[in-house]
């Protein structure tokens, strides 16, 4: 396993000059098939830096690399279009279409990517088969259960095959059954695909279903344990 999905180098961000950074000295590599993820106390950057990860903002020093590309170098069309082939996210309030089918919800991606029907229902059946709720396909996302919802919204961040999955505290609004089921679902999900995986997590059950634990605080990420 060595192919290199994501690499952080020294990053850093601060949110004004006039402010400590928020993190510095961030070093990272994540590779296909790999799940990590990372804890650290509210405050820490934990979000910024998924944001990071996905072109969402900029640093203020260090470099980010996705599949080898250095966003930097990027303008905003290509990371766009970057991000839209290659991340997934899973958020933690979900960010579903309430008026929309569950189906589609998770064939959106699909759409954005200008895949074309039939293989844009097909696909988005597939995964919500995968995850487990193929009957609910015509359902609106309004009529479902929390638990329903989380589903819905890891079928939708893996219907396209990204190579990178960003979870943020997918789990945080689930009681502890949902829970392990989501975040087995999410691994095997990962797994599944050849892909790799990010989770930000305040709950040590949930970091405990990835390969690696990294802390985040202001001087950047340790490793807490191998967990696999």
């Amino acid at each position: 396993m060595t192919d290199s999905i994501v690499r952080l180098e020294n990053l850093s961000k601060r949110f004004s000059k006039d402010r400590p950074a928020i993190f510095a000295g961030v070093d990272l590599t994540v590779r296909a098939g790999e799940y990590i993820a990372v804890m650290g106390e509210s405050g820490v950057g934990k979000s910024t830096l998924l944001n990071l990860l996905a072109g969402l903002d900029t640093t203020d020093s260090g470099r980010v690399l996705l599949e080898g590309v250095d966003l930097a170098t990027l303008n905003d069309d290509a990371v766009t279009l970057l991000r839209r082939r290659a991340v997934g996210f899973v958020f933690q309030a979900f960010h579903v279409l309430p008026y929309l089918s569950v189906e589609q919800n998770v064939a959106l991606p699909l759409d954005l990517l200008g895949v074309a029907e039939p293989q844009r229902g097909e696909r988005a059946r597939d995964m919500l088969r995968a995850v487990g709720i193929e009957a609910l396909a015509r359902r609106h996302a309004r009529e479902l259960s929390g638990g329903e919802i989380q589903r819905v919204a890891i079928a939708r961040a893996l219907v396209h095959r990204p190579r990178l999955v960003l979870a943020d505290e997918p789990t945080g609004n689930l009681d502890t059954g949902s829970a392990v089921q989501i975040l087995a679902l999410l691994r095997a999900q990962v797994k599944a695909n050849a892909g790799a995986g990010i989770l930000i997590t305040h709950s040590r059950m949930a970091a405990d279903t990835a390969d690696r634990i990294l802390v985040l605080d202001a001087h950047g990420l340790r490793a807490l344990e191998e967990t696999r």
